[in-house]
């Protein structure tokens, strides 16, 4: 991903500011599929305003820690999957429908009555606001072909493998214009094939490779069992995680900190880099740079080095910002110190 031994990134999000979001709404709700602008403080007119400057705080947090690979920490979203998913085309946004969330709670999701289709860039200006505040690599997130129609009522398919790649076509529209403004590495959030394991199996890798089609440069698929806000007792396991060696992608992200994973899972993705978590985000304990750098040299017992990329478990939105800021400098120090090991 870029030409240094244990790079560090972040997965995904960093905290919203207080001045940004309502964090009682945020901290009170599961992730929201469909929009939820009460969650803003900012006045709709002042709004994206508001996002830059809170992008360039987090920007600047992760400079400060030190991080390689730096995101827009996800802070102009309202969870990882909404911003990008509600604004196709084909999408009832006025009459949400209701799905089991993976924890089996009803949740509100997007409502297909039509052809999927993306008619407009939906977070490439998003791409060209980061690139144009920071001259390190840049990464950016968005939701999975497979996750979106796994959090989509479908009313005009009627074929799963259908939606599936109907998302996957506006996704890879909008990759690769995200590309194009500046983006050094692109990641897919999948949590849904963890969940689904047996359609993951049917649809995962073909999702994949649909929305990656053509795409230059480093890419990224990341797996979770969800925000540790949300989801308290994580398997010690991934259902659905061997199968992605086969996959377009050059990177797999999986956490291991909370559920402490076994390492040696490391060895069924063999053809891949991993980001591999080592911040613990169901514990608002900040970890010192040695319990890091341990959870690296266990990865190393069954991965080179050059194959490893050091990031937290998943996205850090939920936790207070000063415990975010001191896990991602605890990450790059245990970074550091592995590296002068080796």
């Amino acid at each position: 991903m870029i030409d240094k031994l244990l790079p560090t990134t972040l997965v995904g999000s960093y905290p919203q500011a207080g001045w940004l979001v309502d964090r009682d709404v945020l901290l009170g709700s599961g992730p929201p599929r469909v929009r939820m602008k009460t969650v803003w403080r900012p006045a709709e007119d002042s709004l994206e305003e508001a996002q830059d400057d809170a992008t360039i705080v987090a920007l600047h947090d992760q400079e400060r820690a030190g991080i390689d690979i730096v995101s827009d920490g996800e802070v102009r979203r309202e969870s990882y999957f909404n911003l990008f998913a509600n604004a196709l085309d084909g999408i009832d946004l006025d009459n949400p429908a209701e799905v089991p969330s993976r924890t089996g709670r009803p949740t509100k999701v997007p409502r297909v009555v039509g052809p999927i289709r993306r008619t407009r860039p939906v977070q490439v200006r998003d791409v060209a606001f980061l690139r144009a505040h920071t001259d390190r690599p840049i990464k950016i997130t968005i939701p999975g072909a497979f996750t979106m129609a796994r959090l989509a009522k479908d009313e005009h398919y009627g074929d799963q493998e259908a939606l599936i790649m109907a998302y996957a076509a506006a996704l890879n529209a909008e990759l690769r214009e995200m590309k194009a403004a500046g983006a050094d590495v692109l990641q897919i959030d999948e949590p849904y094939m963890q969940a689904n394991p047996e359609d993951a199996e049917k649809y995962g890798v073909a999702a994949i490779d649909a929305a990656l089609e053509g795409i230059e440069g480093p890419t990224v698929v990341h797996l979770c069992f969800g925000y540790a806000h949300s989801v308290k007792d994580k398997p010690a396991g991934y259902s659905y995680l061997p199968q992605l060696d086969a996959c377009r992608a050059d990177a797999i992200s999986i956490e291991a900190a909370q559920p402490r994973l076994d390492p040696s899972v490391l060895r069924s993705l063999p053809n891949k880099k991993v980001l591999y978590g080592v911040l613990d985000l169901g514990d608002q304990t900040v970890e010192t740079p040695e319990m890091v750098a341990d959870r690296i040299r266990g990865a190393l017992k069954h991965a080179d080095a050059a194959r490893i990329v050091v990031a937290p478990d998943c996205g850090m939105k939920y936790l207070p910002r000063s415990v975010a800021f001191g896990k991602l400098k605890a990450m790059v120090e245990g970074a550091s110190l592995v590296r002068a090991e080796l």
